[in-house]
This record gives structure tokens, sequence and C-alpha cells, in this order.
């Protein structure tokens, strides 16, 4: 049963050995961080479920990340030193994609071309590890498909993960808009704060079923990163009664970071 899920950015800059003293310009971001990660450890999940933007992606398939385990480091962000060791919910991953065969949907653990974590995935981790270790992975990549296949892929994933009997959590792992300050990594179009502010209201809200209307050519135009790991998240969600908790938005660096939590309400 999934019981919780997050809405999470992946700035390297955040972990400490990559920002060298620039990730306090960004307290609000460490400060969700830590939030989320003691909530996940109080929580206690069996297994946590991470859709990334980072991970293998093909233009009409979503891959499930395949074997017993992943790797990496944060040594292309000049942090080597910091690495990772995921065990994979062989089972589970297994599973999501055997419901996929089953409907012919696009999705399953074939095509795997870096066998290595991504920072998508590893930030988050980074500080979920500092509170709890005691859990399995299953890592998703995203694709170049339709916000409403996304959405039928999370509910896949929801169906997988009844059907299996594992206390789960979903992280949704995506920055939001890459275009908010002049002096940004992509310089300032309107439409970067724009988007920002259109989705910490729908997912401020847990209206995940608004994610599937937002048109692909202001997402474009936004230069956004996770509106489709939010989507798989909420298809995943669909008919479930949550609460929710909007923590902190931020674009100190002209990349918005946005924070939420959704909860089970019988989970409570």
């Amino acid at each position: 049963m999934l019981l919780a899920g997050y809405m999470v950015p992946h700035p390297p800059i955040a972990v400490r050995e990559v920002g060298k003293g620039e990730e306090r310009k960004i307290q609000a971001t460490l400060d969700s961080f830590a939030e989320v990660a003691k909530d996940i450890a109080r929580i206690r999940p069996e297994t946590i479920l991470l859709t990334s933007p980072h991970a293998v992606l093909y233009r009409d398939y979503f891959h499930i990340s395949p074997g017993s385990g992943a790797e990496g480091s944060l040594e292309a962000f000049g942090a080597g030193r910091v690495r990772f060791n995921v065990e994979y919910d062989k089972e589970l991953a297994a599973r999501i994609a055997l419901e996929a065969e089953r409907v012919g949907f696009p999705a399953g653990m074939e095509g795997e071309r870096r066998k290595d974590l991504d920072h998508g995935t590893m930030v988050p981790l980074y500080f979920i590890n500092r509170e709890y270790r005691d859990y399995r992975l299953v890592r998703i990549g995203l694709s170049g498909l339709s916000l409403q296949k996304h959405w039928e892929f999370g509910r896949l994933i929801q169906r997988a993960v009844n059907g299996i009997g594992r206390s789960c959590v979903f992280i949704a792992s995506g920055d939001l808009s890459h275009c908010q300050k002049a002096d940004g990594p992509y310089g300032y179009r309107p439409q970067g704060p724009l988007y920002d502010q259109k989705i910490m209201e729908v997912m401020g809200r847990g209206a995940f079923g608004e994610l599937t209307g937002f048109q692909e050519g202001f997402l474009e135009e936004s230069m956004e990163c996770g509106h489709r790991s939010f989507t798989i998240m909420g298809g995943a969600f669909d008919g479930t009664a949550l609460t929710v908790r909007r923590l902190s938005h931020e674009a100190v660096f002209g990349v918005g970071y946005g924070f939420c939590i959704y909860h089970r309400r019988e989970a409570e």
C-alpha cells in the first residue's frame, strides 16, 4: 500500500559537499528535505518508489531499473566521495512490469543504457539516508509520451503496489522551472515564475487530476523538469483520500524547488 508521497526537487547544490556553503542560500529547501526525511523515517516503508527525470528515458517507453541494485556518486558535481549503494525491490519492479505487459502498456525493464544512479535519485536519497536506510528502491524513468500516459502509468503502479502487499512511499523527484532569473542557468522567461505559481497551487491542494491539463507548449516554454514525475505520482494516488502539506518553494538560483507531503488518510 502507498502510505505517503513526496514532491521534492533534486538540486546537487543542496548537498553540503557540493554546495560548500552555497547551500545555505536555500535554507528553506534544506529544511524541507529534512522534514521529508524525518517523515519517511517515521513511516518506515519497506520500499521507496522514486520517479526521476534523469533516470533512463525513452520517447515512447517507461523504463524501470532492473537488477538487484545500483551504485552512484556525485563525482560529476565535484563530490566523488558522496557515494550511494541501493538495493532494488526486484519483486515489485517485476510486478509493475507485469501489470504493464498485461494491458499492453509501454513500460518495463528492457533497454537499460546506464546502470549507475542519477542525481535526480541521489540528491533526495542523500537526505533520506540521514534518517532512514532500511528500505529497498524501485527507480522509474519518465518518457516522451503524453501526460495522460504518465497518469495511466501511475495507476498501473498503484495496482502493482496493492497486489504485492508492501508498505511503500512515493518520491516524485523533479525541479520546477529553470528560467526564473536573468542570471539563472537559462535566463528569464515569464512562463517560468507562472509555471511555478500554478504547479505549487495545484500540488498544494493535492489536485493531481489537474496535472494532465497543463498544455505541452506551456511546459516546454517554462523549462520545467518534474511535471511528468508529479503526474505519475498523481496517478499512483488516483482515488486515494489524502491529507496535504505544502512545505516550501524557492527559486534563489533561478530554478524552482518545491516540496509537498501527501499522507494516506487512514495512515495518519
